[in-house]
């Protein structure tokens, strides 16, 4: 009774089968199972990995300078920044259409490259209503791309044209065309107008034609305004089809041009009626009296008529049957004597007068003070169906402002 109760072995060592080693036992399987439970149910694993920043890495380097000294490099882990405001990815075509509207033509053409959607977004036609490549000194694949986008005006006078190199064979878009002095060959010029089909204004100044150009003009009946000022290489009949088939034509310019009398007589037998503004001058040798009673007579509607080089005192008469004839040229007219100008006074509606080479400067302020009314030699050039007048410094064309503009 007196034994000690050290001398107990079950309350000193952990007898196996003992009630006490049976009870921590247990205490260690329930710890065992509330931690795998807790592992495997209540810890949110992924949002550990997700929220949570990453291990650090550390590298374990020697020191240069003492080499038994070993210190530990740690590199701050990157946090990742989420953005929660509205990214471009996000953003419908219609709203980056309109970002993309307001950029110039060098950086549309940039963001062309960023993506493919935005690729196909920068080439959208509506982008590239009218494209102005003034100051573009060679045009190759780049305009055959352009027209084919749905381009509808184009302003690229005094540029070197290549191939353009049209990937199919529908028909352009294009309304509105300025090609004054370009180099270009006849195939070419005659590829890209073969494929017009609504031209309402176009310029070909200058340039070398060909009778295929020309019928493939006349499958444009919405010409309004041509300009052919100074052109050649087509016959009389190809002139008389497309006057005949291009019935809207109110502005027409072929002055200067590589005409015989057939080419006259072509042209005066065929002028549409409602023609208000035409520009024949350049005929000295060609064109008769009979011809311009002919004229007269087709187009009784004209505004604006230059003969210059070309006509006599004895047609002011025939003239004046132009009721609605507000400004008429005469320059170099040298069979017309100074004092036969008086009689323009007759003409009811006249405004201006261009008598350039006909009048001394010394005589030119006695000629104003006996025709008040008119302006005279207040327009060196004409500029009848002309895109840019010659005395205007802006890049418009036909009074359109071309909305994308090359800037070299």
């Amino acid at each position: 009774m007196t034994r000690s109760l050290q001398e107990f072995p079950c309350l000193n060592e952990n007898l196996e089968g003992s009630m006490l080693s049976l009870s921590q036992k247990n205490k260690w399987k329930k710890r065992q199972y509330f931690g795998e439970c807790l592992d495997t149910e209540n810890t949110p694993d992924e949002l550990i990995q997700q929220w949570s920043p990453p291990h650090k890495q550390r590298v374990v380097c020697k020191g240069k300078e003492n080499e038994d000294n070993l210190f530990v490099v740690a590199r701050r882990p990157r946090t990742r920044r989420e953005f929660s405001g509205l990214s471009w990815d996000s953003l419908p075509d219609e709203l980056l259409l309109e970002i993309l509207s307001c950029l110039p033509l060098q950086d549309l053409l940039r963001m062309s490259r960023v993506c493919k959607r935005w690729h196909r977004l920068v080439f959208d036609e509506s982008l590239w209503h009218s494209v102005d490549l003034v100051g573009k000194a060679q045009l190759d694949q780049a305009l055959g791309q352009m027209l084919t986008v749905g381009v509808l005006g184009l302003r690229c006078p005094h540029t070197c044209i290549g191939e353009p190199c049209f990937t199919h064979t529908q028909h352009l878009h294009v309304h509105h065309m300025d090609l004054s002095s370009c180099t270009v060959t006849t195939l070419v010029l005659g590829d890209i107008i073969s494929r017009c089909r609504l031209l309402e204004n176009l310029s070909l100044e200058g340039l070398e034609l060909s009778d295929n150009i020309v019928q493939s003009l006349s499958q444009n009946t919405e010409l309004v305004r041509l300009n052919l000022c100074g052109c050649s290489g087509f016959s009389p009949d190809s002139l008389s089809q497309i006057l005949k088939s291009c019935l809207r034509l109110e502005e027409l310019n072929l002055s200067w041009c590589d005409f015989s009398t057939d080419h006259v007589k072509a042209v005066v037998s065929n002028l549409p009626s409602n023609i208000t503004q035409l520009n024949l001058s350049g005929y000295r040798q060609n064109l008769t009296m009979e011809d311009v009673k002919d004229l007269v007579e087709r187009c009784p509607n004209l505004v604006h008529l230059d003969l210059s080089v070309l006509m006599k005192s004895s047609s002011f008469p025939i003239l004046q049957q132009l009721r609605s004839l507000r400004h008429l040229a005469l320059s170099r007219c040298y069979q017309i004597h100074p004092a036969a100008l008086a009689d323009f006074e007759k003409f009811p509606e006249l405004q201006t007068l261009e008598v350039y080479g006909l009048v001394q400067d010394t005589y030119l302020p006695i000629l104003s003070k006996g025709l008040p009314r008119l302006q005279i030699n207040s327009r060196p050039f004409s500029g009848v169906a002309r895109p840019t007048g010659a005395t205007r410094r802006d890049r418009s064309m036909w009074g359109m402002t071309c909305r994308l503009v090359f800037r070299p």
